[in-house]
């Protein structure tokens, strides 16, 4: 059952940053931090396994005179379930399982934008030779970066020249120059389908625009699969009850939050000859990734921005004991995805699907009530051949519905006992389409120029009871033997007696 929700409008970035103080989610540091390398660290360091606290640095070395044109950071706003449960209009400590479930239709969801003429984020207008990216505060956020990556959590906005219809997803972006931003994108993206299409019409560039800084909704979406031909603009709306004010770009056709706090206009160089030097970077893998190579170049048109902005950045890359925005992100909606997927697909019996936060939903746990043999072959094949399944589901782990998917310790102790690898428990498919950035992959097999994407070979691991298997007297039929769970009667009369016990305390 999908829960209920109150959709909040919050207005723009800095109405998000007042609801996560009075919720005591929000940490301002005031004293004075580097953007080289040290506030990177500090925000990998605070972020914590979805337990740290969204960050609002105010007082950024070489960035905190009065001039200044920018002088705060904000970041790790979304890698903590309360936040996101909060962003969709939910109460704080709703479990997992239900945000996955709302996921599930709320990406589908759809209130239209609503153009205005005037907005905050056109209070500053820099254009032609005036424009000048040094002026913002753009981190150098881990040591081995291949620069300062200005673009790390912003809705990076093209169009489908054909449709008309607007994109909005999250790149990464690392200032090259004075007005040059090379960006790492993939052809099977919606940016890179945009980029075929306005190729195909003999163009040598694409517009496109990144918006840094506003509600939550945005990089939420951004960051999500939002299927192909619906603008994440919509899904926006959708999720805060009320229309996205947008405004028109100064140098160009596309849209942008009208109250966002930064926006780089540009033209995305769609010639070789134009791309610029990128990476590498710490990518959400945990690993640096995306080796230094010549990347498709955004030459900045023009930059506008609020009075004294505020810059929205990230801290990217997910391991045990720090999880990433994206990671808590994709552990949501790429679990929601895959479970609409099976759905589309008629796999019958899905009760719950989880891709747990510290791998980002690179490895996706399904449970099913089984009532067929090969059904657990079904879940993985109709999940490959899906283009959800592009940077995600890379590994799949099928088990029975009396496994909570949620507890690693139950989806282990699965594999352990009822997977039997030389009965086709284990599963590879070779040579799938894959993830770019991921370094289990042989590094000729990642050139995005060469390849237009990354190459998988993918893992199904069948951990349900194997239905192969004939039904034995001695289990009264069943094709396992019973687990050591006491009957239900049995526990019932020992619970009764647990406070005369003196066990009342311990976890039940």
């Amino acid at each position: 059952m999908t829960p209920n929700r109150k959709p909040v409008a919050f207005g723009d970035l800095r109405g998000w940053i007042d609801a996560l103080r009075k919720g005591g989610e929000l940490h301002e540091v005031n004293a004075e931090v580097d953007i080289d390398f040290e506030i990177g660290t500090i925000m990998r360091l605070a972020q914590g396994p979805g337990t740290g606290p969204a960050m609002l640095f105010n007082n950024l070395k070489n960035y905190n005179t009065p001039k200044s044109r920018c002088r705060r950071i904000f970041g790790s706003s979304l890698n903590n379930n309360r936040r996101i449960a909060t962003m969709l209009g939910l109460p704080p400590e709703t479990h997992p399982r239900d945000l996955v479930r709302l996921g599930r239709t709320i990406l589908q969801e759809s209130v239209a934008p609503r153009i205005v003429k005037t907005g905050a984020c056109k209070e500053n207008v820099i254009t032609g030779k005036n424009v000048d990216l040094s002026e913002l505060p753009a981190p150098h956020w881990n040591r081995l970066d291949g620069g300062r990556y200005l673009i790390t959590y912003a809705g990076v906005v093209t169009k489908d020249p054909t449709t008309n219809v607007m994109n909005v997803g999250i790149y990464r972006g690392m200032v090259s120059g004075r007005d040059t931003i090379p960006i790492l994108m993939w052809r099977a993206q919606h940016i890179g389908h945009h980029v075929t299409e306005w190729r195909a019409r003999g163009a040598k560039e694409m517009p496109i625009a990144v918006a840094i800084g506003w509600e939550p909704s945005m990089g939420f979406c951004a960051g999500s699969p939002v299927p192909k031909g619906i603008c994440e603009y919509d899904v926006m709306g959708a999720i805060r009850g009320e229309p996205v004010d947008l405004i028109k770009c100064e140098t160009s056709d596309l849209y942008v939050p009208a109250s966002a706090e930064i926006v780089i206009e540009g033209m995305l160089g769609l010639e070789e000859d134009t791309y610029q030097m990128e990476g590498p970077y710490a990518e959400f893998t945990g690993y640096f990734a995306g080796d230094r190579s010549p990347k498709p170049t955004i030459r900045v048109t023009a930059i506008t921005h609020r009075n004294d902005p505020i810059m929205r950045g990230t801290i990217e890359g997910c391991m045990p004991g720090s999880y990433s925005e994206n990671a808590m992100i994709s552990s949501i909606f790429r679990s929601s995805t895959a479970w609409n997927v099976l759905d589309r697909a008629g796999v019958p019996g899905v009760v719950d699907v989880w891709g747990p936060p510290v791998q980002a939903g690179m490895n996706l746990n399904v449970a099913i009530k089984q009532s067929y043999r090969g059904q657990a072959k079904q879940v993985a094949n109709a999940l490959w051949g899906s283009s959800a399944a592009h940077v995600r589901y890379k590994h799949v782990t099928v088990v029975d519905d009396d496994i909570d998917i949620h507890d690693y310790a139950a989806v282990d102790w699965a594999i352990a006992y009822r997977v039997n690898a030389g009965e086709n428990d284990i599963v590879i498919m070779p040579a799938t389409f894959g993830l770019g950035l991921d370094p289990s992959t042989r590094k000729r097999d990642r050139d995005p120029t060469l390849f237009g994407t990354g190459k998988w070979n993918r893992v199904l691991i069948d951990a349900t009871i194997n239905l192969d298997y004939d039904p034995d007297p001695d289990y009264g039929g069943s094709r396992y033997p019973p687990t050591v769970w006491p009957s239900k009667e049995d526990e019932a009369a020992a619970r009764a007696r647990w406070q005369e016990l003196g066990l009342d305390k311990l976890k039940r």
